[in-house]
């Protein structure tokens, strides 16, 4: 059968397991193979902005709930300011803590983006981010991941199921499933990016430290 939207998986994971007693559990295993997804690729639909106001004499502001790597932090001026990453350490040691001004530099703490200088007024802040996949639910049928890779989705939740039900076998025959399926869409998203090239995306924390 067809998996193109989430009640289409849940029926196509009841039928795999031939069981028709983990209804209940079956959504907890499509999110902890959506959670192990979010964890280990990095795929177009991952990668977001938002925008936030900074304000002026306020160092923080609040980072997405689901992120999970930092890309870009960049002002809205003219021209665009494109803030440098630094440790925690580096960028107290750097700027005055007292001082005001544009933002030039940033470090995260905690659950939060700590900026210097601290800013003199306010700007508006674009984030460019790598988060979650967006979760498949009963008002979210279907995303890129599901429609271009729904063995990923069914094999994945189908380790968490035979894990649940203590099938060791059953679950390392699915997660080495699961695996190739990984594999192949991270092999997906380097030729949609770059066509056939070797070429390797770096983090800014990477980008930064070797020079580029």
């Amino acid at each position: 059968m067809a998996i193109a939207t989430y009640s289409d998986l849940q029926t196509a994971i009841a039928n795999f397991l031939a069981r028709t007693d983990l209804t209940a559990q079956i959504p907890d295993f499509i999110k902890l193979a959506e959670s192990r997804m979010s964890r280990e690729l990095e795929t177009r639909s991952q990668e977001k902005r938002v925008q936030a106001t900074l304000t002026s004499g306020d160092e923080y502001i609040a980072l997405p709930t689901d992120l999970r790597e930092t890309r870009e932090v960049k002002l809205n001026t003219s021209p665009l300011t494109v803030l440098q990453y630094k440790s925690p350490s580096q960028l107290d040691s750097d700027f005055s803590t007292s001082g005001q001004g544009k933002p030039l530099a940033f470090s995260i703490v905690g659950d939060e983006l700590k900026l210097r200088p601290v800013p003199d007024t306010s700007y508006t802040a674009e984030i460019i981010y790598i988060g979650d996949i967006d979760e498949l639910s009963s008002t979210n049928a279907t995303n890129n991941i599901l429609t271009r890779h729904p063995d990923a989705y069914l094999s994945g939740s189908l380790v968490e199921a035979y894990t649940y039900l203590m099938d060791e076998q059953r679950a390392q025959i699915y997660d080495q499933k699961f695996n190739r399926c990984l594999e192949e869409i991270r092999k997906d998203e380097q030729r949609a990016h770059y066509g056939t090239g070797t070429l390797q995306i770096q983090s800014i924390y990477q980008r930064q430290n070797s020079g580029a």
